[in-house]
């Protein structure tokens, strides 16, 4: 990949791929530096990354698993030493509707919580959400049907759907 094919793929897929970590982790600043990072990994192998194989799910694959790696030390008492900060990009600020889905997100277990993303607003398959989290398929139909139902309990009368069924981000 050249340089400014991976330029016009950052700046495709930057704030889609922060908005989905975000639903992921329920911390904007932490959502945009794991994909932040996700991305300067990714630069470090464009000269073998494709374009053509799903770029998105690495990206979104290696921030999730950062942003794990971070919780896992933060639970053990340790600080996160050297840690950089970048300046944040300027964003839209995500919706009433958005944050009122994220904070109801955050309530469900992680397992849920990450498959009711990918599925419903990455819009991978139930068997591109198996693969991308390492689940069984009926493991993440049950999480999938599971988180549905936590939601709709946690927002009540006006669920963020759409007549198909997706989540809006």
């Amino acid at each position: 990949m050249t340089p400014q094919e991976f330029d016009a793929f950052y700046a495709a897929s930057f704030s889609r791929l922060t908005g989905q970590l975000y639903a992921m982790t329920g911390d904007w600043s932490e959502a945009q530096d794991v994909v932040q990072e996700a991305f300067v990994r990714a630069w470090d192998r464009r000269r073998t990354f494709d374009l053509g194989d799903a770029p998105e799910a690495w990206i979104r694959t290696t921030a999730r698993r950062l942003a794990i790696s971070r919780w896992r030390r933060l639970a053990r008492g340790l600080h996160l030493a050297g840690r950089h900060h970048h300046e944040p990009r300027t964003v839209e600020p995500p919706t009433e509707e958005y944050l009122m889905l994220v904070i109801a997100l955050r309530d469900l277990p992680e397992a849920q919580r990450t498959a009711m993303v990918l599925h419903h607003m990455c819009d991978l398959s139930i068997e591109q959400v198996a693969t991308e989290t390492g689940a069984s398929v009926s493991a993440v139909k049950s999480r999938l049907a599971r988180g549905r139902t936590a939601l709709a309990a946690r927002l009540g009368d006006q669920p963020p759907t759409s007549e198909e069924g997706r989540l809006h981000v």
